[in-house]
């Protein structure tokens, strides 16, 4: 029988807290605290998105009924409703962002050779924003509309793991496209957005820095045709051109030739015109990056289902911003996890495993896979006798 620590202890095991003491030292998390400190904050914190509670009265008493388990999770002060809400609104939220980029990095190394469906060597990204509603009474800072409240999560993921490499959490004001201002372009990687990022003075400062973006056309975009070149229609392809824009301020934002590509998907029957500033990789193979831009949508459904982003424990900006980064550093931990044990198992099940176990005492590996560790009974019994 294992008794060692109980699988919420080995899961933390994986988080780096001498990365995580270093942060709060330089934010002066813990600067005049007695008791609940940032790492009993975390612990907290991440347990309640592990095990879906809905609010702080639920957190406190589903850890006050397992109190004496709490030392061996990590947790050595007392959960109480008042100690959540104080650290809510008063621990910096940047404590937490920070620390969400360390297990960014740690994550992009693990996922690096992670197969995206692509022949490309390169790093290719996506970038969309996502909305989360509000109640306005409540989080009046939020103001979205007359009469509603929103935030907007703009995200870049890397597709070779489905990692975000950057999150910015602003109001529901803020334009998809002034987060390219944001953005620092690296090299050789590759950005796909929608049309709603179609600016062509950010998209050259992207050609600028030596990096490929896919993007689509807007209904009124305005070109001249230098080249065409040779595709073959039978795959969905109907043009690849070489051409300039004539409109004056895009012309005069983006003064060089741009790559446009048409391609009829026949699985949604949709015809689509693709903008990029790739002229050496196969037209085909840029409408399947495009495709690729899905992936952004299917993280944003996954993280509204299965993480605590949706309804907050608390109401101002400091404690929206908290409860949404730590619940990205659990995604990120989860995704580590995943790779280090090599399971086979999608995120989600691997989350609905912990959210019933986090204080069984049983290997984490065990408690992950299939393996069936119990001993069959045999009908053969080859028992010595004692006496003919």
């Amino acid at each position: 029988m294992y008794t060692g620590t109980t699988i919420f202890s080995q899961l933390m095991q994986h988080i780096p807290w001498h990365r995580f003491y270093t942060i709060v030292q330089r934010y002066r998390g813990d600067h005049k605290v007695k008791t609940f400190r940032c790492t009993d904050h975390y612990r907290v914190m991440a347990f309640a998105q592990l095990t879906y509670r809905e609010s702080l009265r639920d957190i406190e008493a589903c850890l006050r009924a397992m109190r004496s388990k709490l030392f061996h999770m990590g947790i050595r002060s007392t959960v109480s409703r008042n100690n959540l809400s104080n650290a809510n609104e008063k621990r910096d939220w940047r404590i937490y962002a920070e620390f969400a980029q360390v297990l960014i990095e740690q994550a992009r190394r693990l996922y690096v050779d992670e197969d995206i469906g692509v022949d490309l060597d390169a790093t290719v990204y996506a970038l969309d924003s996502t909305t989360i509603d509000l109640c306005l009474s409540m989080f009046p800072w939020a103001r979205f509309r007359r009469t509603k409240g929103a935030i907007k999560l703009h995200t870049l993921l890397n597709l070779r793991g489905a990692i975000p490499e950057f999150i910015l959490i602003s109001d529901g004001k803020l334009h998809d496209v002034n987060v390219l201002d944001c953005l620092i372009p690296f090299p050789g990687a590759y950005y796909i957005m929608d049309r709603g990022y179609l600016d062509f003075s950010r998209l050259y400062h992207f050609h600028t820095a030596k990096s490929f973006f896919v993007t689509r056309a807007k209904a009124n975009f305005k070109f001249r045709r230098r080249y065409s070149h040779p595709v073959d229609k039978t795959t969905g392809l109907i043009c690849d051109q070489t051409v300039l824009l004539t409109t004056f301020y895009p012309a005069k934002a983006y003064p060089e030739p741009i790559r446009r590509i048409k391609f009829f998907d026949a699985k949604t029957n949709l015809l689509l015109i693709f903008l990029t500033n790739d002229f050496d990789s196969p037209a085909l193979t840029i409408a399947h990056l495009y495709r690729l831009r899905w992936q952004i949508e299917l993280f944003f459904k996954w993280i509204k289902q299965h993480l605590r982003i949706k309804a907050f424990y608390g109401t101002s900006p400091n404690a929206v911003k908290t409860q949404i980064w730590i619940a990205i550093s659990t995604y990120l931990l989860i995704a580590i996890i995943r790779k280090r044990l090599q399971i086979d198992l999608p995120l989600y099940t691997i989350l609905q495993i912990l959210s019933v176990s986090l204080f069984e005492k049983s290997p984490l590996l065990e408690a992950l896979t299939d393996f069936d560790h119990t001993f069959k009974d045999s009908n053969f019994h080859n028992q010595l006798m004692l006496f003919d």
